[in-house]
């Protein structure tokens, strides 16, 4: 294991303190209720937009960008809220095509989840290959049967082999400073952001409500930033 991965465990560490009371708080999402009907006109408005710091670059995204929606989604493979939000943003980009675009930013509040940093690795070196999108729908789609593992590299490393990677390449890149390093630097813009939890997502470089991340909410969200766009 290369000698800068504890000063990186170290690093997250330090900042998961801060997060732990609102992973809690959030953790309503997990199973949500049915949102009540919201009309464009009493929406939450996302908060004003904000820049921050670059990030991991290139960031994982799907979709153009010239698209008029950006979704910038700050998650945790092993945080449950996230994996509720995960199916709403598939239905959110099948539904809206070319007009949106998804980024996913790593996250992983450690030590709150104890395989949260191995999952993002894990997704990180599949990105090193070219399948970080791959790997990051396993990883979700898959949440509950992993969390609970006492030893999840064999369960990843399958997830690997069925995506078609490398395995030898992957086992080495889990530990590397590049996969390393953009897990660092999406922790800092995360946190020149303001994000204290997961999920955290920013449209458009605003901050959307945490309660308008139900499907029904953001689709009301998205439709009336659209409705802005020239």
């Amino acid at each position: 294991m290369k000698r800068t991965l504890p000063f990186l465990i170290i690093a997250v560490v330090l900042a998961a303190a801060g997060l732990i009371a609102s992973y809690l708080k959030r953790s309503a999402l997990e199973a949500p209720a049915a949102p009540p009907t919201v009309t464009p006109k009493g929406s939450p408005r996302p908060s004003a937009a904000k820049v921050g710091e670059p990030g991991s670059d290139p960031p994982h995204a799907i979709g153009d960008a010239k698209a008029p929606v950006t979704l910038e989604e700050f998650g945790d493979f092993q945080c449950p809220p996230c994996g509720a939000l995960h199916p709403i943003l598939k239905t959110m980009e099948q539904e809206y095509g070319p007009k949106l675009r998804i980024i996913f930013r790593e996250f992983p509040l450690v030590p709150t989840h104890e395989h949260a940093m191995a999952a993002a690795s894990s997704a990180e070196a599949a990105g090193m290959q070219g399948k970080f999108w791959e790997m990051h729908d396993l990883l979700y789609e898959n949440q509950k049967s992993w969390s609970n593992a006492f030893d999840v590299r064999p369960i990843f490393e399958g997830y690997a082999t069925r995506i078609g990677l490398n395995l030898e390449k992957f086992k080495r890149d889990l530990s590397s400073e590049t996969v390393a390093q953009r897990i660092v630097q999406d922790g800092k813009r995360g946190r020149s952001l303001g994000v204290v939890g997961t999920p955290t997502v920013f449209m458009n470089g605003k901050e959307v409500p945490f309660e308008s991340l139900a499907e029904q909410k953001l689709r009301v969200v998205i439709n009336n930033e659209l409705a802005r766009a020239p």
